[in-house]
């Protein structure tokens, strides 16, 4: 029976996993003779690709990407992160105190998405105010 496309993936993703680990020492000693034509290489792309990289970085896509990344690190758990974010971006007034929020760092009226910081579970998106209310009070 032949492979489904996730199954290609999964057998191409272990290849390549064990690949890296059995040439371990031989991609370090390629790295340290050819450090400097890398850093050069890489220096060389960077310059070349700027403007589509600061573009990129404007997307909604990555945004949206990097703000869930930044909710997993912090430990909050969900079964479904696009609808939270959806619900995070389409929040305009802080679900305790009513006052109008936006996006962006500081604690007056910025968005914040509460969540339990034990079991990691969303509650709400508060404003900066009511975030620091309800954690003094957990």
């Amino acid at each position: 029976m032949p492979y489904t496309e996730e199954q290609k993936k999964e057998r191409k993703k272990e290849s390549n996993k064990k690949y890296r680990e059995q040439h371990k020492e031989q991609r370090k000693e390629y790295y340290e003779q050819n450090k400097q034509q890398i850093i050069e290489y890489n220096k060389k792309y960077r310059e070349q690709n700027k403007q589509q990289i600061k573009e990129y970085r404007q997307t909604e896509n990555r945004k949206k990407s990097n703000r869930i990344s930044k909710w997993k690190i912090k430990g909050v758990i969900s079964d479904d992160f696009n609808a939270l974010y959806e619900k995070y971006i389409n929040t305009n007034e802080c679900e305790l105190c009513s006052i109008s929020i936006t996006s962006g760092k500081g604690i007056i009226g910025k968005k914040h998405l509460d969540h339990c910081h034990i079991t990691g579970q969303f509650r709400h998106i508060l404003c900066g105010d009511c975030n620091v209310r309800v954690m003094k009070n957990k």
